[in-house]
């Protein structure tokens, strides 16, 4: 008798199959292996959303890394001008991972209106400035009209000083800087756009207007920027490329990176890290228990079955395959359901940000979600490693059990 070919076809077409999977017991299992998987998913979909997003804005905002003087200060304060020569900049750019370069003025000033008043920084940027990133964010109006021919009052002002102030499009502000043994120099300008990334801490330093104020008001020369924001593809290159410009720049120039600007938001960030190790790791000890009470129910109800195979000559390794493939036949409708029941709640989440968080604590509005493909099948790999692996101990029991005494079993 030909054992592999009976043994397929019962694990396809047997009624006991049915039976089993009717199992309250077995239905359990299955129903913890899927909520497991979501669980698994939906962890690393929040964990790697949330990383994502403020880096995300964060770099926006600020770009990665940023060339600046040595005797200017961390902060956004633009005291003390570089030159940065053509051939550096060509250096950098040519730079792995190097997305652009953008030459910034950034001063601290107060935003005045007839009834109240702000203070947070000017950020000047020149005609060539890339928009792409904040443009995304954008909620009224538009980003401003920034040419190199003329001077430009249109600023890009973030809305929770929008709120503060009462401003909307179209209206206008003066905004006041100091000046060192000056009188301080005042500037009329015009909102054209209202911006929120939804990180209000962040939102509240910035303004965006044009470069050209900060160099009349600070008396530079047209060569003379406060910084270099560096933008790059990915942000795990950062390390590398901060040390690379480093070693390359002019000896009074600092490098700073977004890792060191804000290093205790990205020490907080890291623990989503260790978050989703751990939950995973419990996920992975309930499920291989579940795994391994569902193996041990299906062989105590094929005791007899397990007799009459082994009567007939059945080796040990061929019974134990039989239960590992119709035990992994169950765990299969669990892997399904489960990944549906994720990919579902991850689509709704990321559409219709159904769950909210506080902004000023989380540095977003909603829960974000992000898994790439290839996360996806990772997850789902290591869930099927875990079910094999489950599976080898408890099948073991089969070569345990006496032919003689088993036929008897009831």
């Amino acid at each position: 008798m030909n054992f592999e070919h009976f043994l397929t076809k019962k694990i396809i077409n047997s009624r006991n199959h049915k039976n089993t999977i009717s199992s309250p017991i077995i239905k359990i299992g299955i129903g913890t292996i899927s909520l497991g998987l979501v669980f698994m998913i939906l962890t690393f979909a929040i964990g790697n959303g949330m990383q994502k997003e403020i880096k995300e804005k964060i770099s926006t905002l600020e770009g990665h890394i940023t060339v600046q003087s040595f005797n200017n200060n961390i902060n956004q304060n633009s005291k003390n001008p570089i030159s940065p020569s053509d051939v550096f900049i060509d250096a950098t750019i040519d730079i792995p991972s190097v997305n652009r370069i953008e030459k910034i003025i950034s001063s601290f000033g107060i935003v005045r209106t007839k009834t109240d008043f702000h203070g947070c920084y000017f950020k000047g940027v020149n005609h060539s400035y890339n928009w792409s990133g904040i443009e995304k964010y954008v909620l009224e109006g538009r980003v401003p009209n920034i040419n190199d021919s003329t001077f430009s009052n249109e600023i890009l002002i973030p809305k929770i000083i929008a709120n503060k102030l009462k401003l909307d499009i179209n209206d206008r502000i003066q905004m006041i800087f100091s000046r060192e043994n000056s009188n301080p120099s005042l500037i009329q300008l015009e909102v054209s756009g209202i911006y929120s990334t939804g990180f209000d801490d962040l939102d509240s330093k910035y303004i965006f207007g044009d470069i050209d104020h900060l160099i009349r008001i600070n008396k530079w020369d047209s060569e003379s920027i406060g910084h270099l924001e560096i933008h790059l593809d990915e942000f795990k290159y950062i390390d590398n490329v901060s040390t690379e410009i480093y070693s390359n720049s002019p000896s009074d120039y600092d490098v700073v990176n977004i890792n060191s600007k804000y290093f205790s938001i990205f020490e907080w960030i890291k623990l989503f890290d260790k978050n989703i190790l751990l939950i995973f790791s419990i996920i992975v000890i309930i499920s291989s228990i579940n795994i391994i009470s569902i193996l041990l129910i299906l062989v105590l109800e094929r005791t007899k079955m397990v007799g009459l195979f082994k009567a007939l000559g059945a080796r040990n390794v061929l019974i134990r395959k039989y239960f590992i493939l119709n035990t992994f036949i169950l765990l299969t409708r669990g892997l399904f359901i489960g990944n549906i029941v994720a990919l579902v709640l991850i689509f709704v989440q990321h559409f219709f940000k159904v769950i909210k968080l506080d902004s000023t604590i989380y540095f977003v509005k909603s829960v974000p979600v992000n898994i790439e493909f290839h996360h996806f099948l990772i997850i789902n790999a290591l869930v099927i490693l875990t079910c094999i692996l489950s599976l080898i101990l408890p099948s073991m029991i089969v070569s345990k059990i006496n032919p003689k005494d088993s036929i008897k079993f009831e």
